[in-house]
């Protein structure tokens, strides 16, 4: 950090500009907010194999399958790539997605189902909400996912990827923090931003075990989820202000907007730095 130039941050100026302010002046060197990086190109097929590519489900059937759902209608739950939910966890996941009555596309990694009773248990839950729920497991497209417009909510674990990429594409946050700096990435969501809601975890967990003082229950998914995805003022509030900030980032990353000149002055940066080196060499 002493020698460098500055800092690089996946980022937009209007989703952090006091923060941003701050820690300029606390390093004394500039901080470049160059995002969201998920916007660079919003190409379908990039979007699409973004992430990864091993799911038990195409990416061509899960948005054929979300084409058949109602705008806005569709909560996309998914807790990233290293969170690991334990079989009783999953259990509650499931019931809480089913009691919601909403339609769900609910992420499972491989990894989670390794018991046959988890398998088993998954396939039963399949049966019962078969139309209104699909479960992907493995991987999905996350941003194709986030930018179809039958999606209305995210059930996140606040990894910062899936917060931006979500608030990117105008999706509010169901924010169901693990553990590191997921607390206050739901904080920003929910406090600051006003783009989520809690589910109401209070405490981190271990990465491989889930295994919570006070685990999320059913009940409360199922609360919650209706809560995020239902009408009335404050669903309306939070629905507004994503949009809103997807506006802004999506103009951040035109030409003209904040990223995009934040970019250009960068590589200048750059350009000057090596254009001097060069002169120096050479004598």
């Amino acid at each position: 950090m002493r020698t460098s130039q500055g800092v690089v941050i996946n980022t937009f100026l209007d989703l952090e500009e006091k923060s941003v302010a701050c820690y300029e002046a606390a390093l004394g060197k500039p901080v470049w907010t160059l995002g969201p990086f998920c916007l660079h190109n919003r190409d379908g097929e990039d979007m699409a194999s973004r992430g990864g590519n091993k799911s038990g489900v195409s990416e061509r059937a899960i948005v054929a399958w979300l084409d058949k759902q109602a705008p806005e209608s569709v909560v996309y739950v998914s807790f990233g790539s290293v969170a690991r939910k334990l079989p009783k966890r999953q259990f509650e996941i499931g019931h809480g997605l089913e009691h919601s009555g909403r339609p769900f596309l609910w992420v499972v990694k491989e990894s989670e189902l390794a018991s046959p009773e988890a398998r088993m248990w998954l396939e039963s839950l399949q049966a019962r909400t078969s139309g209104r729920g699909l479960v992907v497991r493995g991987w999905a497209p996350q941003l194709a996912v986030l930018s179809h417009r039958s999606v209305g909510g995210f059930v996140t674990h606040c990894g910062w990827n899936s917060v931006l990429e979500s608030i990117a594409h105008g999706v509010p946050v169901l924010t169901w923090p693990h553990f590191a700096d997921q607390f206050l990435n739901e904080q920003l969501a929910v406090d600051v931003l006003g783009v989520g809601l809690r589910i109401g975890v209070m405490a981190p967990v271990m990465i491989l075990n889930d295994d919570a003082a006070a685990p999320v229950l059913r009940g409360d998914i199922a609360r919650a989820v209706s809560e995020l995805m239902q009408g009335g003022e404050e669903a309306e509030e939070r629905r507004r202000k994503a949009k809103e900030y997807g506006a802004k980032a999506r103009k951040a990353m035109e030409k003209g907007g904040d990223s995009y000149e934040r970019l250009t002055h960068l590589i200048e940066s750059f350009r000057h730095v090596e254009a001097k080196n060069m002169n120096i060499a050479a004598g």
